[in-house]
């Protein structure tokens, strides 16, 4: 399940750093970087 969840995450991440850089508008990047550092936790999570 965290697989899936990290898989998802990673996939809403791309969109919104693509989104946030092209139209030049911070907070969805930052949210971006956010949704990644969440789906290595959950990768980290899953490797125990």
């Amino acid at each position: 399940m965290h697989k899936i969840a990290a898989f998802i995450l990673i996939i809403l991440a791309v969109a919104l750093i693509y989104l946030g850089t092209k139209n030049g508008i911070l907070p969805p990047t930052l949210t971006g970087i956010g949704f990644i550092a969440i789906a290595l936790a959950f990768m980290a999570d899953n490797r125990k």
